[in-house]
């Protein structure tokens, strides 16, 4: 199964943008920060990832300002098929700390 929910803040975005088919794409960097136990040794996190939304989802995100913490939901896939690189593919999202609704293999 390839499904993840975490929290992160959104710390850049690009312009919205459309395929040609017309459906909208948002590409974003989002920062984590958080503490979990390893070994049963407390390890922090803070690192920051890319992300991609589609769609409605792709709207709503160019409405989030810089800065917004968000509480997302959705998969691990490379940038392309050629690609190594992965992209956390966001399906959906809260603003704030609620957990959005989705996914529940969990990254805190």
């Amino acid at each position: 199964m390839n499904q993840l929910q975490l929290n992160a803040v959104l710390i850049e975005r690009s312009a919205l943008r459309y395929t040609p088919a017309g459906i909208p794409v948002i590409e974003m960097q989002l920062q984590h920060c958080s503490q979990a136990l390893d070994a049963g040794l407390p390890r922090q996190l803070d690192f920051a990832f890319g992300a991609i939304a589609i769609g409605a989802t792709a709207q709503q995100l160019a409405g989030v300002d810089l800065g917004g913490e968000l509480a997302l939901s959705g998969f691990l896939a490379p940038r392309s098929r050629r690609s190594r690189r992965l992209l956390v593919h966001v399906q959906a999202f809260t603003r704030g700390g609620a957990a959005p609704a989705g996914p529940t293999n969990r990254v805190d």
